[in-house]
């Protein structure tokens, strides 16, 4: 009678089993192993502990369902800015202190070449060392004066190629690279303050001298125009002008309403003799 309910008693296990892993399964399920939300800005790479990274695929936002053997890496793929503060040297040994901020954005079709090349912390194994490096070899190739005014821009320019060049091969687009401050010795930047005050006010005194030149310039010019249009009036005055010039006074003269009496004859220079009602 034992013998015969033996196998009933397997079966009634091998179901309860069935069961229980029926129920343990539901509650991964419902624990949510087998989802993954990816959120705004994000996006995913699918990893399976039998096949690897998947190369081919990246998981936009929303609720990912997969099995519990895969696991979804989530990465941040909006744009990013970071700031390091920095110690490097200038051209003639001095130390200098700056503050760079680099902007990048990793690219969502490449995320799984950037998974397996770099993980999630590619921005220290990646664009950290990049930066520093940039830094370090555009700044040692200028003067503390240089760094602290004109060169700044193109400075920050050298430094955004460098980084470019090396980052953006590596799935990473880089957005820009900017000096945020620069910090002299204080008795450098004293000495550079000093010097460019100098060179603005001798700018200003040969601006100045220059003004007064130019005035000068002028005033001659002014000068001899006048002395030239003295000399063409001179030349024209001939003694048939200056006939002409009477008999069309005495003639104007004659014509007005005014009371006056005119007598004409020729005096030693030809010109009409005209006298008033005195």
């Amino acid at each position: 009678m034992a013998t015969n309910n033996y196998p009933n008693l397997t079966r009634a296990l091998a179901r309860m089993g069935v069961l229980v892993l029926l129920f343990i399964l539901l509650a991964a399920m419902a624990g949510g192993c087998m989802t993954t939300t990816i959120g705004s800005g994000q996006a995913g790479v699918k990893y399976s502990i039998f096949g690897g990274t998947d190369l081919n695929q990246t998981f936009g936002e929303g609720l990912q369902v997969h099995a519990p053997w895969v696991d979804i890496i989530r990465y941040d793929v909006r744009v990013e800015e970071k700031l390091e503060a920095m110690e490097v040297l200038s051209s003639n040994g001095l130390n200098i202190g700056m503050d760079v901020s680099v902007r990048w954005q990793p690219e969502v079709d490449r995320l799984p070449q950037l998974h397996t090349t770099y993980g999630t912390d590619y921005y220290r194994k990646l664009i950290q060392p990049e930066l520093r490096s940039a830094v370090r070899e555009v700044v040692g190739r200028y003067t503390p004066e240089q760094l602290y005014s004109s060169k700044r821009t193109e400075l920050q320019g050298q430094i955004f190629e460098r980084v470019k060049t090396g980052v953006e091969p590596r799935f990473v687009k880089v957005e820009a690279v900017l000096i945020r401050d620069v910090r002299l010795p204080e008795q450098i930047r004293v000495a550079i303050e000093n010097k460019l005050k100098e060179e603005q006010e001798a700018e200003r005194y040969q601006y100045t001298l220059e003004k007064e030149r130019l005035e000068a310039e002028r005033k001659r010019i002014e000068a001899e125009g006048e002395a030239e249009y003295q000399r063409i009036i001179t030349q024209s005055l001939s003694s048939q002008f200056l006939r002409f010039k009477g008999i069309e006074a005495t003639q104007l003269l004659a014509n007005s309403p005014n009371t006056k009496t005119i007598i004409i004859g020729a005096g030693d220079d030809g010109l009409p003799v005209i006298l008033g009602g005195q």
